[in-house]
Parts: structure tokens; sequence; C-alpha cells
């Protein structure tokens, strides 16, 4: 592996690698010499993070609606909620290293770096757990479609740090505080004790994931003299192509910071649980 001249350097270079074993070392390297703090934050030859992540050939990118509903009954079925979720903590690694990357240049605290390569790590923890689970089941990521929409929120938010952590942990990452629970509930009643014990690790640290994001995103909206849940709201109706629907795990999302006071008027049909 090349020299690692600064976190920003080791972020650029695990966003642009196509080999996913190398994306994830570069990942989890960097993070462990960060918080050793064997890396400086910035370089002089630092370049610029890629518009778009580097991704290998398979899977075949389609439109969301593309995508078959399998029952979770099935191996075929598992196989696909599976590699589907494998795709989304894919793109959650890229995310996090491409704030680490884009924004590194401003004046921000270190603890905010410390935070998203912790979340970066975890993200790349998550995406060899799930992809070593397709092994198990005589699948490899790739093998299946996948959609392309996740990294539409870096593309409309590279610009905007407050926007960013507006769609990325408090929308796409809360989600899954939603819907992770009722997924592994329903593996389990379906004999998959293994699968859910992975969705029971991401879900616990999805639930840290939002909380960095709420904190941090609340400390740039009192730099700014902005209230909080107010600017969520203009956020994500300017910045999310989305629907923020329900049902919600208001306690999940609460405990991370998130209440119900950012989201709920942005669902026409909100549901708690």
């Amino acid at each position: 592996m090349e020299p690692l001249h600064s976190l920003r350097t080791a972020a650029v270079r695990g966003l642009g690698e196509s080999d996913l074993d190398r994306k994830c070392a570069i990942t989890r390297i960097a993070a462990a010499r960060w918080r050793a703090r064997a890396l400086s934050l910035r370089a002089p030859l630092d370049s610029e993070p890629p518009l778009r992540p580097g991704r290998p050939e398979r899977p075949e990118l389609v439109p969301p609606r593309a995508l078959k509903k399998r029952s979770l009954g099935s191996l075929d079925g598992r196989i696909a909620l599976i590699h589907a979720l494998a795709h989304i903590e894919l793109n959650a690694i890229d995310l996090a290293l491409d704030i680490v990357a884009r924004f590194a240049a401003l004046q921000i605290p270190l603890s905010f770096f410390d935070n998203w390569m912790q979340v970066a790590d975890d993200e790349a923890r998550h995406f060899g757990l799930l992809r070593n689970r397709l092994g198990d089941l005589g699948a490899e990521y790739g093998d299946l479609p996948a959609h392309d929409g996740l990294w539409q929120a870096a593309t409309d938010t590279r610009g905007d740090l407050v926007a960013r952590l507006a769609i990325v942990p408090l929308v796409l990452e809360a989600r899954g505080l939603d819907v992770t629970p009722g997924l592994a509930r329903s593996l389990r009643e379906a004999g998959d004790e293994k699968t859910a014990g992975i969705l029971d690790i991401i879900y616990h640290d999805e639930k840290t994931h939002v909380a960095v994001g709420a904190k941090w995103f609340r400390f740039f909206c009192a730099r700014s003299g902005k209230h909080a849940a107010e600017n969520f709201r203009a956020l994500v109706q300017t910045h999310f192509h989305g629907e923020v629907k329900p049902p919600f795990n208001d306690r999940a999302r609460s405990a991370a910071g998130l209440t119900p006071l950012f989201y709920r008027s942005l669902s026409s049909a909100s549901v708690s649980r």
C-alpha cells in the first residue's frame, strides 16, 4: 500500500479505490492511524476527492424500481436482502470518507474527524460482515443488481457540510433505525439467526452514527445562529429527493438526538412505534 501522507490523502484514496478489499483496508488502517494520531489531517500534496467513488464492474446499477422484491422466507429472498444491505454499507463507507476528504480544509474541531473516521471504520466492518454472510449462502456481492440513489445525496450536498449532515446521517441513516429491528425480527422468524445477529450489530452502531450526525448538525447550526430543527426541515426540503416516511422509531431517534420536532412535519402520514 502506498504511504498515507494525511487523513485527507487516505480518505481520497479509499474513496477512489474500486477494489473493495483495498477500499475497506485503506479505510480501517486510516481510522486506526488517525485514532493513534499517526496521521496529520492535511498535507500539501493532498488531492481533491473524486466526484464518484471507485466501484468494481459489478453489480449492475439500475433504477430502484427495477429491483425485484422477494420474500425473506426463501434463500433467494434472504440473499437479495443481504446484497441490498451490503450495497448500502458500501455507499456508507464512501459517504463517511467523502465527508472527511471534502470538508477537511474547513475550520472544524479535530473531534469531528474522530467521529467520522469511526463511522467509516464501522461501515467497513459492516460491509465485511454482510459480504462474508453472502459467501456463507453461496453468493457474493455483485451477483445482483443494485441502485445508485444513495450517492445522489453526496452529489447534491458536496458544497454544503450542514446539508450533508442533514441528509446522510439524519435522513438516510436514521431510516435504518426505523426498519432494521423489523428486518432482524423477520429473519429470526425465517430461521436465519446469523444474519439477524449481523443486523443487531448494524442497528447498535447506527444509533451512534445518527447521534454523531445530530451532534455536529446542532453544533454548526448553533455556530451560525440557526434553529436546528427549522434548518433541518428546510435543508431536507431542498436537498432530499425521496420521502421522509413513517413508521418512525421515535425512541431510537430521540435517544440519538433526533427528536420528532425535526422530522414529523416532513411526513404527511406519521405513525410512531
